[in-house]
């Protein structure tokens, strides 16, 4: 018998699993996330393994879902002086990099940017030629000033030879330093694929401090023959060297994993997943069993960006929000107590209204002592109840693409707080295991690829162009560790544009395999 480790890290807890070769559930447990996060891990791991008894040498792969890379760039903390190189002159001088960055995030990842000659049109032409020169100078300058390299080009999903060839020379220039390229990190869109190249760029260190602190941690409770395995926020896996170079593909990631696991417990592909966590409750699609994924540029810790992102609702209420009365005025949040529940809530004996005090109050929750809550007045529990129960069933309807019923899985350690029914919805599931849904989405989740291009059909047919796509999103699923006997094709996206001459497409294609033994 061989065994996966997952591992999810929330605001209010960090949850780990050990589900078996059948992905059957062996153990699971829930430690507070830490200040410094890394220490919360290894409580996870240290309590799920001791729970469990298992032969800690049959452990093959460990997952980590973690909100770190989020966090730095949030925190304006731990990220890398970046250099910026953008290949799109004399065409692009209208708006510097970093244009509509918050100051205090500009100030803190680069002050270096340069335009240099190069880049294409939508079909692949060159707006000019490339410079060799202008890179080998733009990095001489920047030479013992940045810590990585951003590298952008005008159409480079398309075609992304000078982003290569730029890569290539800036290692020669300045040695073993870590370089992004856009053309992997996100989609058509200069300025926000170049925004998000730039944040991949600056979280280098984050992810290498990640991988290894997660790789320390399971050493040190003696899983050495682990396969390490990060997770992405489409719902899928990403193996360390992955990872290392593409940190920003973890972001979001948590509520990816909530909504796969809701999948897999629940056994539904088609569904809308409510996860309510210690802080927040967030509300997404399950589409084919994975995430559905945003159409709209996502912001980053205020940098506007267009990489993939599930399509998600966030609401500021979970198991740890603070409730106020002001006269006859209830207020739900948005502020939590978060890791901190067991010792503010009421029912743990601190001073702080939350909603967990509230669903003891009702007997809907048996945790703490109900002692401690037995004085509040019962009407105004359940007016927080209603409130809080429309907060959620107005996401419900935000998130909906139809007025029809729809069936909802209710997931998530705080998911106590609220009734097992809401107005338009089918049925309301609330799986076995629901509140480690995070952790098991991410042990059970497969290896992806995604690719997408700007093809112009003049010299190919729709087909032709459909399968290279194809060919191309299976390599990227290969190189980021799956297995190619399993990978399937789970999602083609075909938007042709009308506005482009030359009868052009738009292909986005997502191939998803089991992890390679």
């Amino acid at each position: 018998m061989i065994y996966k480790l997952g591992v999810d890290v929330g605001g209010t807890n960090t949850d780990a699993v050990l589900l078996d070769e059948h992905l059957k559930l062996v153990d699971w447990i829930k430690v507070p996330t830490t200040e410094d996060i890394s220490s919360g891990i290894f409580k996870a791991i240290h309590g799920v393994l001791e729970k469990s008894g298992i032969d800690k040498d049959k452990i093959r792969y460990a997952m980590l879902g973690t909100t770190q890379c989020t966090n730095a760039i949030v925190e304006r903390k731990k990220l890398c002086r970046t250099g910026i190189i953008r290949i799109g002159s004399p065409a692009t001088h209208s708006i510097e990099p970093m244009a509509d960055w918050p100051e205090d995030l500009k100030q803190t990842v680069s002050e270096n940017y340069y335009i240099v000659k190069g880049g294409y049109e939508f079909d692949g032409r060159e707006i000019s030629p490339f410079d060799e020169n202008e890179i080998r100078n733009a990095a001489k300058r920047m030479k013992g000033k940045v810590e990585s390299i951003a590298i952008s080009c005008v159409f480079s999903p398309v075609k992304a030879d000078h982003e290569t060839m730029a890569a290539k020379i800036i290692r020669e220039e300045l040695g073993d330093i870590p370089v992004s390229m856009s053309h992997e990190v996100a989609g058509m869109g200069l300025l926000e694929r170049e925004n998000a190249t730039i944040l991949n760029a600056a979280l280098m260190e984050v992810a290498d401090m990640v991988v290894e602190g997660f790789r320390d941690g399971l050493e040190k409770e003696g899983v050495n023959n682990a396969e390490i395995y990060l997770c992405q926020n489409d719902g899928t896996l990403m193996n360390v060297n992955h990872a290392k170079r593409l940190p920003i593909l973890t972001a979001a990631c948590g509520p990816a994993n909530s909504i796969r696991g809701a999948s897999f417990l629940s056994k539904m592909e088609s569904a809308i997943v409510i996860d309510i966590g210690g802080t927040t409750t967030d509300i997404g699609v399950i589409v084919n069993s994975f995430p559905r994924e945003s159409s709209l540029a996502a912001d980053v810790g205020g940098a506007r960006t267009n990489f993939r992102m599930p399509d998600i609702i966030a609401i500021g209420l979970g198991g740890g929000t603070i409730i106020r009365q002001e006269d006859d005025w209830i207020k739900i949040g948005p502020d939590s107590v978060g890791y901190k529940l067991t010792e503010k809530a009421l029912v743990f004996g601190g001073d702080t209204l939350t909603a967990t005090d509230i669903a003891v109050r009702l007997g809907m929750a048996h945790i703490g002592d109900p002692s401690k809550v037995a004085h509040m007045d019962r009407s105004f529990a359940e007016k927080a109840l209603n409130k809080m129960m429309e907060m959620i069933e107005e996401g419900i309807d935000k998130i909906k693409l139809s007025s029809e019923p729809f069936p909802v899985v209710l997931v998530g350690g705080g998911g106590i707080i609220v009734k097992d029914k809401f107005k338009g919805v089918s049925e309301v599931i609330k799986p076995d295991n629901f509140p480690v849904a995070n952790a098991i989405g991410s042990a059970i989740s497969q290896v992806s690829g995604t690719f997408e291009k700007l093809y112009t059909l003049d010299g190919v047919t729709r087909d032709e162009a459909i399968q290279n796509a194809k060919d191309e999103a299976i390599n990227i699923a290969i190189k980021a560790g799956a297995d190619p006997e399993t990978i399937e094709i789970v999602e083609v996206e075909d938007v042709p544009l009308a506005y482009h001459p030359g009868n052009a497409t738009r292909l986005k294609v997502k191939a998803a395999g089991d992890l390679a033994r």
